[in-house]
């Protein structure tokens, strides 16, 4: 008689890497059908590429994947031989050595016959995807959001940005010759905005005390809401991780064996280079990184039967918050997820999100009475950042959250 074997469901952390395998060779297969593969910027609008049926892939991800896995300094000295200035975004330098290249230490992607980029978290992405489109010789779609100087985003960049959406749909429909299906449009709205509910929810699961989640987890998660956020993959991760992190919060259970001696908020992209560095360097000193302003750029809310009400979720995210705005979020987020200091990460490759820190992180120090440190870095060029530095900032962050307990 044959053994009654019982098969056990796959963990979130499975399924993050069967999903996004399952991206990239979605797309390279597809591409070897004939089907149509675009590149896309992180936080640009999914829905339209899903419901016309187009495979979406990521060069802010993939440069990161290759920064992780220790690429990234040979693809950044090849772009720079091609004449690319070390003062370019090291996302984009590694992705346009990658078109000359086309192979790296990650997944290979396959080229894109159109490319997607939204400037709603970087505008320094316009000239990048500019040069993508112009090198391929392939169509751009752009979507300009304007800037929020206001508190919230105005009707008037409301309106515009939906005539663009609206403008977008058409494009694709000339690149694919194929119609809109308003239909399944709002279906996979509905799928996205239910995968961003669950990442929120799962994120937000770092509050408790002691947390469940060790922080640099958000790292690596994070790479499935910016891929996948408008398939079914992306929101049934997210809902078995938030079950996970429930069963673990019942039981009382730390991420941290030993436990968390201080709790920290991280601001800014990570190290992807010393990603390991930084979280072996806080976890010897007792830190646990349980607060982030991340989960907060793909907290995508609208109604799934009105383009404006999408436009308006697309406009208030990340770097396009105004100044206050941002000051009001990363406050908040201090004192949710009860951090007692805070790390900022003066990130070379973005300097429109390090102009704003000096201003940002002394009010909001002022706001939560919490220390804070500085250090340099970049997000995928190992070259801008100093183990020695960082270590000696965080033990001085430890100093003076311990100075704050006593």
């Amino acid at each position: 008689m044959a053994e009654n074997v019982q098969k056990t469901a796959p963990s979130s952390r499975e399924m993050l890497g069967y999903y996004l395998n399952k991206s990239y060779q979605d797309a390279i297969e597809g591409k070897a059908r004939g089907e149509l593969v675009c590149w896309a910027s992180s936080i640009a609008p999914c829905e339209f590429c899903e419901t016309m049926g187009i495979h979406m892939l990521y060069p802010e991800n993939h440069a990161a994947a290759i920064a992780a896995k220790h690429g990234a300094e040979e693809m950044i000295e090849h772009a720079e031989s091609m004449g690319y200035s070390v003062d370019n975004c090291s996302y984009a330098r590694i992705n346009l050595a990658y078109m000359d290249i086309q192979k790296c230490v990650a997944e290979n992607m396959p080229l894109p016959d159109f490319v997607l980029v939204c400037n709603n978290i970087c505008e320094t992405l316009i000239k990048w995807y500019e040069n993508i489109a112009y090198q391929l010789k392939v169509p751009i779609i752009m979507i300009d959001v304007p800037y929020n100087y206001e508190y919230e985003p105005s009707e008037w960049a409301i309106d515009y940005i939906a005539a663009q959406f609206e403008h977008a749909i058409e494009q694709m429909e000339e690149i694919t010759g194929k119609k809109f299906d308003y239909n399944k449009y709002r279906e996979v709205m509905q799928i996205a905005a239910e995968s961003s509910y669950w990442w929120t929810k799962a994120m937000g699961m770092a509050a408790a005390k002691p947390s469940p989640l060790n922080g640099f987890d958000i790292f690596n998660y994070m790479a499935l809401i910016v891929c996948m956020r408008g398939k079914t993959g992306c929101r049934d991760t997210f809902k078995k991780l938030a079950e996970e992190l429930e069963e673990k919060i019942q039981k009382g259970e730390p991420a941290f064996k030993e436990g968390e001696k201080y709790r920290i908020m991280w601001d800014g992209i990570a190290c992807w280079p010393y990603l390991s560095h930084n979280y072996k360097a806080m976890r010897a000193l007792g830190m646990n990184m349980t607060g982030s302003t991340y989960p907060r750029g793909w907290k995508l809310d609208y109604d799934k039967d009105d383009i404006r009400s999408m436009a308006r979720a697309y406009t208030s995210v990340g770097n396009n918050l105004s100044l206050e705005a941002q000051i009001d979020l990363k406050t908040e987020v201090v004192r949710t997820y009860n951090c007692q200091g805070v790390t900022y990460h003066l990130n070379r490759s973005c300097k429109c999100m390090d102009f704003l820190f000096h201003e940002m992180q002394t009010e909001v120090a002022r706001r939560t009475d919490t220390p804070y440190i500085t250090f340099d870095g970049d997000q995928s060029d190992p070259r801008n950042f100093s183990k020695a530095q960082f270590e000696t900032r965080v033990q001085g962050l430890a100093e003076m959250m311990e100075q704050r307990k006593s």
